[in-house]
């Protein structure tokens, strides 16, 4: 169940345009009428909808989408999320929505995306047996045209059977996951490592500049959906988290 919805301003305080719009949406949300997975107006039918500026229905539906209501997919379209339970952790992110937060402009380069049996570290990862069918993908996102991080991921292909035949090229894999099978679970392993010369070549670094890797598992319900090695360089990336009792 979605949680409460936020108490209502004093009605001596003005309401700015985009809460009229975040309180209208909310409100078909928490009242049934558009249910998870369901896809929403696109904005410029929402503009059409308020009569507000693409900037006022813009922000409304970026603030919306960083509370956990809802999802969007690059070239797409937004849809209702999955309610998300209440003991969650840490909140991860997609990397095109983290650039799209700076002002700056995310495009990714697609190196490989197979279907392949489970190696032994796969295997372990994702929580299957070694040979099992799964999904692999390898990309590298960029920032501006600066390559960023590398992204190798392997899925469990019977939690998320289509995703080889989504375009990663105008949305994320992390943004689709997030849509098909919702995060109820993470963890994250963070290493600093060497790059490969292939990885270096990949990111425009030179040897020996220092890296990041993140290792991350999610979960949907009791599923691990997949195992992803995130790998940024040293220098354009730093890892933050806000927390509170």
């Amino acid at each position: 169940m979605y949680s409460p919805r936020p108490r209502p301003a004093p009605a001596s305080a003005p309401v700015p345009f985009y809460e009229k719009v975040k309180q209208a949406i909310s409100e078909k949300i928490y009242a049934g009428t558009w249910r998870p997975h369901d896809r929403i107006p696109s904005e410029a039918e929402l503009v059409a909808q308020f009569g507000f500026s693409r900037m006022t229905i813009n922000r409304a539906v970026r603030e919306l989408t960083d509370e956990g209501l809802l999802v969007r997919l690059q070239g797409v379209g937004t849809f209702v999320a999955e309610p998300k339970g209440q003991s969650a952790l840490f909140e991860i992110r997609s990397i095109a929505d983290e650039i799209a937060a700076r002002h700056h402009q995310h495009r990714c380069e697609v190196l490989l995306l197979e279907e392949t049996r489970a190696d032994f570290t796969q295997a372990a990862a994702l929580d299957v047996e070694e040979g099992t069918l799964i999904f692999h993908s390898r990309m590298v996102h960029f920032e501006n045209d600066v390559p960023v991080q590398i992204e190798d991921r392997s899925v469990n292909a019977t939690v998320v059977p289509d995703y080889l035949r989504q375009d990663y090229t105008t949305t994320t894999p992390h943004a689709y996951l997030s849509l098909i099978a919702p995060l109820t679970e993470g963890e994250h392993i963070v290493e600093a490592v060497a790059a490969t010369p292939e990885e270096c070549r990949l990111l425009h670094i030179k040897e020996h500049d220092p890296c990041l890797l993140i290792r991350r598992r999610t979960w949907s319900t009791s599923h691990i959906v997949s195992h992803a090695s995130l790998l940024f360089p040293g220098s354009r990336y730093r890892l933050q988290g806000h927390f509170s009792s």
